[in-house]
């Protein structure tokens, strides 16, 4: 098998259940870990849904009951303690994933691996909350999970090379291709895709055109499969806005976030998951 075994991923909001669903589809027993039993039951339901899906598509020959077979959700974060790998895939909150990993590796067994979903949070300064700063890596995975191709490999100083390769493996195994990048700011995906939305964002704030055309400009003459005012709807402008705050202090000036996306923040026009961002969309 060329992942692990049994793989724990600590989180199991959208990105969290994606990127288990993508481990099971590959073959590894999925252990989701929640932080109450509330949380829990609604990963669960997620992660239901998203085998289901699979199914229905045909992307999968094994039935909805075998692969939920080798899936687990808990609040119990022993339950992750066997995987010979743990994503951690919270919120983008340094304190908040630096606690977690924190807590997952005080009983992971010493050939076991730790990953972050990252976006831009520097991964030397999560690795130095660990005991074993060497076993961590970044995993950075694209929403959709399903639907992307792309999984970013960032690694720290002090990351194993020996796990670098392995993540490498991880990544082909579910049918992505990796880039591997050292850990700075924004590492090379966010900090291109941010920069791009940000401009984006204030052509719409200067009347420049509709946030349709400007997608469109991008889709039809840049070739991007989607726009970047629809991309942002669908990371979660919330999302862009604290990744953007964060290059801006580590960058500078060319990721000074506009006005209108602090606006729209504030208003609670978040994308998709709220139903209203810069379009709108059916379901919250």
């Amino acid at each position: 098998m060329t992942v692990p075994r049994t793989v724990g991923v600590a989180g199991g909001g959208r990105m969290g259940v994606g990127i288990a669903h993508a481990f099971l589809l590959a073959g590894a027993d999925v252990v989701v870990l929640e932080r109450d039993a509330e949380s829990a039951s609604g990963a669960r339901e997620r992660l239901e849904r998203a085998v289901a899906t699979s199914v229905e598509r045909e992307t999968t020959q094994r039935t909805a009951e075998e692969l939920l077979s080798h899936a687990g959700v808990t609040a119990d974060v022993a339950d992750v303690h066997g995987a010979g790998l743990v994503v951690e895939a919270v919120p983008e909150d340094l304190a908040t994933k630096a606690d977690v990993l924190t807590r997952v590796e005080k009983g992971l067994a010493p050939t076991a691996w730790l990953a972050t979903n990252t976006s831009s949070l520097s991964i030397d300064a999560l690795a130095g909350h660990l005991e074993w700063p060497e076993r961590l890596v970044g995993l950075h995975f694209f929403n959709p999970v399903p639907a992307s191709t792309l999984v970013e490999i960032v690694r720290g100083r002090a990351t194993d090379p020996l796990l670098v390769e392995a993540a490498a493996r991880w990544v082909a195994a579910i049918g992505k291709t990796s880039i591997v990048v050292r850990d700075s700011p924004g590492f090379a995906s966010s900090r291109l895709g941010v920069v791009i939305a940000l401009e984006a964002i204030r052509m719409l704030e200067d009347g420049v055109a509709s946030a349709d055309d400007i997608d469109t400009a991008m889709v039809r003459g840049y070739r991007f499969p989607v726009g970047p005012l629809r991309l942002t709807d669908l990371v979660g402008l919330d999302v862009r806005l604290d990744i953007a705050e964060h290059l801006e202090r580590e960058l500078g000036e060319r990721f000074a976030v506009p006005r209108l996306l602090r606006t729209m923040v504030a208003e609670g026009r978040l994308g998709r998951k709220s139903g209203q961002g810069f379009f709108r969309w059916d379901e919250g």
